[in-house]
C-alpha cells in the first residue's frame, strides 16, 4: 500500500514524465506500473538535496554529524579510519589502564542511527579542488583487492575536520626514533615498546649501564598529554611492572623535557606548581628550559636555554608530545587560496575558510581569525550617531552595543578582564561622572584594549566538539532560511541574528597526575587538586563517552585495573 502512495505522489509531481517502467518482484508475485510522458527525470532532479562532504571522523566531524539535520542534505563522510576515538584517554591506553577497543566506536555504528542516510568511505583525502568543488581520495585498504583505490567526490559544501599531524619542528631524528601519541595505533605501539624495554633489560649478559639506558623513558613536551603519559607510566611501573621485573625495578627512570619554564603552562600557576612538586615526590625528573636539538636511536641531545650548555642523555624510549602541525593536504589548499604565508588554515567567525566559497573547517586543522573591533570602530560610531552630532549619548550607544557584543566575542572577554559583568557595567564605566555624551576619540580609547583579549583557541577535543555542534546548527538553519551565515545585521536596533559567530565556552580542563590524584581548572577560576578531583575526572570522562557501549567498557577497564592490575602482555 505504501508503494502505491509513493508512486501516485510521483505521478502527481511529474505529470509530463516520460515512460517509466517499474517492476517490483515479490515472493507472492509482482507489480508492474507504467506511465506515459515526454521527458525522463533523473534522480538528481527528483532529490534536490545539497551534497555535503565531511572529511574526518574525529571530535569535530563526529559532533557535526551527530547534530546535522540530514533530511535536507546528501551527506558523505571520508576518513582513513572507520572509527571515532576518545583521544583524552589515549595516555591510559599506553599502559593498559584502559583497552584500545574500549575508547573507539565504529563510525558505521554512529551513522546507522541516522537511518543509513549518511554514506561513509574509508579513504584518505589527497587533494581539495575548490574551483571544481571536488575532493580526490584514495582508499588505504589493501591494494591487492580488486578495484581502483582512487576516486573523486563533488560537493556543494565541504567540511574539513581532518585534524593535524605531530609537529616535530624539523628536529633531526624525531620521525625515525620517537613515538607519538595522536592515534590509537600510537598508544598501542607505545605499550608494546614499554614492555620491550623491560624484556630487553632483564636479558642476561647486559651491563647495569645498558639496563639503565633501556629503562630510561623520556617524554618531550610538558603539556597535558606529556604530563598525563608520564603519570600513567609511573603508576604502571611502580604498581605493576616492578612486581613482574623485580631485578630491574630500581633502574627505571622517567624524564620530562620542557622548553618552557614550567610544565602545564596553559593551566593555572597553582596547578603547574602542584604537578611539579608531585612529580618530584614521585621521582619523575622534570627538565624545564631545555630545547631538544636532535634524537638518535640511543641518545637525545638538547641545549639548556639559560646557559647554552649542550646536554646529551641516553634513552630507551622517547615519546614526542610538543604540539601539532598542518597536514600536507591542508598546506596544498592554503597555497591555492592565498593562505600560503600562514602556518595554519584560517577561517572567519562562522568557520568558513577565508578565500574559499562553501568550504568550512574546524578542529585542530584550523584557527578562527577573529575580526578586530578596531577595524570597524569608526563604522560602529557612525551607525550609533543617528543625529550626526559627533557624540554618542547612552541611548545611542545602547542601540548598537548588543550587536557589537555578538559580532565581536572578544568584548565579553574584555568585560571579564575589567571585572565588568554586563553591558550595563560597561556603559557605567564609559559614561562615568554623570557624563551624558562621549566623542569618537573617547569611544576609541574606551574600546582600544578589547582586541588584546583575542586568543587563539587551543587544539583540544573540547574546542573541536563545540565547533562541530555549532556548525551543524548553522547548516540546519541555512536550508530553512535559504541564506548563508553572514553575521548580525549592521549595528542597528531590532536586528535578528540567525547566525551568530562561533563562541567557545571553556568548560574546564583536567590533568591526571598519577597516584589517584588529579588537578582541575574549572569555570569561575575554580582550581581543584587531589584525590577527590581524580574521582571527578572519572565521572566526567565516563559521561563524555560517545555511546553506552564504550561507557560501560571504560568503567569496566577501570574496575578491572583496581582488582587485577594492568595487563603487561605485549599484545
Amino acid at each position: 500500500m505504501r508503494f502505491f502512495c509513493y508512486f501516485n505522489r510521483f505521478l502527481h509531481d511529474h505529470p509530463t514524465s516520460t515512460k517509466l517502467l517499474l517492476l517490483s518482484s515479490l515472493s507472492s508475485g509482482g507489480v508492474v506500473a507504467y506511465a506515459e510522458g515526454k521527458k525522463s527525470v533523473s534522480p538528481q532532479e527528483i532529490t534536490q538535496k545539497k551534497r555535503v562532504v565531511v572529511l574526518g571522523t574525529g571530535w569535530a566531524g563526529t559532533s557535526f554529524l551527530k547534530d546535522l539535520d540530514i533530511s535536507t542534505y546528501d551527506v558523505q563522510v571520508v576518513s582513513p579510519r572507520n572509527y571515532f576515538a576518545f583521544t583524552p584517554l589515549l595516555p591510559s591506553v599506553t599502559c593498559g589502564t584502559v583497552e584500545a577497543r574500549s575508547i573507539v566506536e565504529p563510525v558505521r555504528n554512529i551513522i546507522k542511527k541516522r537511518n543509513g542516510e549518511i554514506k561513509f568511505w574509508e579513504a584518505e583525502c589527497l587533494k581539495i579542488d575548490p574551483v571544481k568543488k571536488s575532493v580526490l581520495c584514495r582508499s588505504n585498504i589493501d591494494e591487492n583487492l580488486a578495484g581502483n583505490n582512487e576516486f573523486s567526490l563533488e560537493y556543494d559544501y565541504l567540511v574539513i575536520a581532518i585534524g593535524a599531524k605531530v609537529n616535530t619542528f624539523n628536529t633531526p631524528g624525531v620521525m625515525e626514533n620517537c613515538h607519538f601519541l595522536k592515534e590509537v595505533e600510537d598508544a598501542q605501539r607505545i605499550r608494546r615498546a614499554v614492555i620491550d624495554c623491560f624484556e630487553k633489560a632483564v636479558l642476561p649478559g647486559l651491563t647495569e649501564e645498558e639496563r639503565r639506558t633501556n629503562l630510561h623513558f623520556v617524554i618531550v613536551g610538558g603539556g597535558p598529554t606529556g604530563v598525563e603519559f608520564a603519570a600513567e607510566l609511573h603508576d604502571f611501573v611502580h604498581e605493576d611492572l616492578v612486581n613482574i621485573y623485580p631485578s630491574v625495578g630500581d633502574l627505571v627512570r622517567i624524564t620530562v623535557i620542557q622548553s618552557g619554564d614550567h610544565i602545564l603552562n596553559t593551566f593555572d600557576e597553582r596547578i603547574s606548581s602542584f604537578a611539579e612538586s608531585k612529580f618530584q615526590r614521585d621521582g619523575i625528573e622534570v627538565l624545564t628550559g631545555h630545547r631538544v636539538m636532535s634524537v638518535s636511536d640511543r641518545m637525545i641531545n638538547m641545549t639548556a636555554k639559560s646557559t647554552g650548555e649542550d646536554v646529551a642523555i641516553p634513552h630507551g624510549m622517547v615519546v614526542w608530545s610538543t604540539g601539532v602541525g598542518t597536514r600536507p593536504v591542508i598546506q596544498d589548499l592554503m597555497e591555492q587560496i592565498d593562505q600560503g604565508n600562514r602556518r595554519i588554515l584560517a577561517t572567519d567567525e562562522w568557520l568558513r575558510v577565508k578565500g574559499c566559497a562553501d568550504v568550512y573547517a574546524l578542529g585542530d586543522c584550523t584557527t578562527v581569525d577573529q575580526k578586530k573591533i578596531v577595524e570597524d570602530i569608526s563604522e560602529i560610531f557612525r551607525a550609533a550617531d543617528k543625529d550626526n552630532s559627533g557624540t554618542l549619548t547612552i541611548e545611542e550607544f545602547q542601540d548598537v552595543i548588543e550587536d557589537v557584543v555578538i559580532r565581536y566575542p572578544q568584548v565579553e572577554l574584555y568585560l571579564k578582564s575589567k571585572h565588568l559583568f554586563s553591558v550595563s557595567d560597561l556603559l557605567k564605566d564609559m559614561y562615568s561622572n554623570n557624563r551624558e555624551e562621549i566623542d569618537i576619540e573617547e569611544f576609541k580609547s574606551a574600546l582600544s584594549l578589547v582586541d588584546k583579549q583575542t586568543k587563539s583557541l587551543p587544539a583540544t577535543a573540547q574546542v573541536a566538539a563545540q565547533q562541530g555542534t555549532y556548525l551543524s546548527s548553522c547548516f540546519n538553519k541555512m536550508e530553512k532560511c535559504k541564506q548563508n551565515p553572514e553575521g548580525p545585521r549592521k549595528f542597528r536596533s531590532g536586528g535578528r541574528h540567525e547566525f551568530r559567530p562561533f563562541r567557545y565556552r571553556h568548560l574546564g580542563q583536567f590533568a591526571p597526575l598519577g597516584g589517584e590524584q588529579a588537578a582541575a581548572e574549572l569555570p569561575g577560576d575554580w582550581v581543584s587538586m587531589g584525590r577527590s578531583t581524580q574521582w571527578l575526572w572519572y565521572s566526567v570522562y565516563a559521561s563524555k563517552q560517545v555511546s553506552w557501549r564504550t561507557r560501560l567498557l571504560v568503567m569496566g577497564d577501570w574496575s578491572r585495573r583496581y582488582i587485577f592490575g594492568r595487563d603487561s602482555s605485549r599484545i
